[in-house]
C-alpha cells in the first residue's frame, strides 16, 4: 500500500488581483522506506511541493494523504531539514535537540528516557561530543548534523530535506551524503530531498522526480535508480548504471534549459 499519496495537487499564490500557478496536477506515490529526490531548474516549485507535504502551505487543488490521514497542517510525523540549519543560537546542541524531543515526547517519555533519546540521536550524527557547544562554536557541517539529529529525534514518518547540503563545501557535503546513506540504511526512514545536484540525487535516491519548468510546473519524468545498497561513491564512479542514470537526469535538465532559452 502506498505510504504517501500526492494526488492531482496544484498550488497557486494570489497577490492582489494577480494569481500565479506554481504547481499543476502533481501525482506521485512514495512507498515506506523510499529515498526520493526532487530535481529541476530554479523556479520549478520544488520547495513549494516539499512545503505542501510538510503542511507548511495548503494545497489549492487535489490532496496529500500520509498513511490514510490527509495532510493539511504541520505535524511531528513530518520533520523538515532546511538548507539553513535553523538552530537557536542561545541554546546548546543538546538543548536544540531537546526542543523537539520535549515537544513530541514530553508526555510519553520520562526525563531519563528523553535524555537517552537525545544522546542516541546525537550519537547517530556523531555530534555527542559537542552536546554543550552553541551553534557559533561549531562548523556549518556540524550545525547541519544537529539539525538532522533534531529532525530524527521526532521519529517522523517522513524526513523532508530541502537542499540540506547546498551551503556546504564539497568535502563536508560528501561526508554528510555518506552519513545520510548510513542513517537511511540503519533506520529505514522515508526521505524526500530537494536538490540541484545531479550526482547527489543519483547517489542517494531510489527514485528521482524531475520537474518541468515553472510556472505551472509538473512532474516531467520519474527515474528509477536501480543501484544496490549499500552504495560507495568511489565504486560508482565508473559504474554503467550510475552513469546511465546521471546521463538521463542531465539530458532532461539540459532539454528543459534549452526550451527556456528558446522561449
Amino acid at each position: 500500500m502506498t505510504y504517501l499519496q500526492i494526488s492531482a495537487v496544484g498550488k497557486s499564490f494570489t497577490r492582489g488581483a494577480a494569481s500565479t500557478e506554481v504547481l499543476r496536477d502533481i501525482n506521485l506515490h512514495i512507498d515506506k522506506g523510499e529515498f526520493v529526490s526532487i530535481i529541476g531548474h530554479s523556479g520549478c516549485g520544488k520547495s513549494t511541493l516539499l512545503n505542501l507535504v510538510a503542511g507548511l502551505t495548503e494545497v489549492s487543488t487535489g490532496g496529500i494523504v500520509l498513511e490514510n490521514a490527509e495532510v493539511h497542517k504541520p505535524g511531528p510525523d513530518r520533520a523538515v531539514v532546511f538548507q539553513n540549519h535553523s538552530l537557536l543560537p542561545w541554546l546548546t546542541v543538546y538543548e536544540n535537540v531537546n526542543l523537539a524531543v520535549a515537544k513530541v515526547f514530553g508526555r510519553t517519555k520520562s526525563a531519563a528516557e528523553r535524555h537517552e533519546w537525545i544522546m542516541d540521536n546525537l550519537n547517530l550524527v556523531q555530534m555527542a561530543h559537542a552536546r554543550d557547544k552553541r551553534p557559533n562554536e561549531i562548523s556549518g557541517g556540524m550545525k547541519q548534523r544537529v539539525g538532522i539529529a533534531r529532525a530524527l529525534a521526532m521519529e517522523p514518518k517522513i524526513l523532508l530535506l530541502d537542499e540540506p547540503f547546498g551551503a556546504l563545501d564539497a568535502l563536508t557535503r560528501a561526508h554528510l551524503q555518506d552519513q545520510m546513506m548510513e542513517i537511511h540504511a540503519r533506520l529505514g526512514n522515508t526521505m524526500i530531498m530537494i536538490t540541484h545536484d545531479v550526482d547527489e540525487a543519483v547517489l542517494l535516491s531510489d527514485r528521482i522526480v524531475m520537474m518541468t519548468n515553472g510556472p505551472a510546473a509538473t512532474i516531467g519524468e520519474v527515474l528509477d535508480v536501480p543501484l544496490e545498497r549499500p552504495r560507495k561513491r568511489l565504486d560508482l564512479a565508473g559504474d554503467r548504471t550510475y552513469l546511465k542514470c546521471r546521463e538521463a537526469v542531465l539530458k532532461f535538465l539540459y532539454e528543459r534549459h534549452r526550451f527556456v532559452e528558446a522561449a
